[in-house]
């Protein structure tokens, strides 16, 4: 028997800036995502593109497929591993166009763990067929290495999320 746990949107701290998961950013996606535990479990989405995300005439920009994708990604971590990561690696296969107005799923888990690099798979599917596969690749880092890459002092909210 699978069981399903909505992550909570917030876990960033009220205000965050994120464009993919910001409850409250403008013009972002605030996806929400939730850990399936089934199998070695996963973390899941899901969205559906309107004409706002368009590139071409009647499809989802790529750079937001991929956007999508490395957001999904990031959740994995924290959902799985109660991590975040910085994005280092994505490799991903546009398997066929992402269109808009169709409600987009999402999937991830954790392909390869280790303590600093964490390779996450996710997968995209549209009308019951895959859209996307990736392989994306997370360095974890502690407090300080997150500063640096940040430029700032971590907020307060993400520091349980440190390596």
């Amino acid at each position: 028997m699978s069981t399903r746990l909505e992550l909570d949107p917030h876990l960033f701290g009220d205000g965050q800036p994120c464009f993919g998961c910001a409850p409250d950013h403008p013009t972002g996606f605030r996806l929400r995502f939730a850990r399936e535990d089934a199998d070695e479990g996963s973390v899941t989405t899901s969205f559906t593109p309107s004409s706002a995300h368009q590139g071409p005439p009647g499809l989802m920009h790529g750079g937001l497929v991929m956007t999508l994708a490395d957001e999904l990604g990031a959740w994995t971590l924290v959902g799985l591993l109660g991590k975040f990561g910085f994005t280092a690696q994505l490799n991903a296969k546009l398997r066929k166009p992402v269109r808009i107005g169709v409600a987009v799923a999402g999937s991830g888990r954790i392909l390869k763990p280790s303590a600093r690099v964490v390779t996450v798979q996710v997968s995209l599917e549209q009308a019951g067929q895959r859209v996307l596969d990736a392989d994306i690749g997370f360095v974890l880092v502690d407090e300080k290495g997150a500063e640096r890459v940040l430029g700032a002092p971590v907020p307060e909210a993400w520091k349980q999320f440190c390596r």
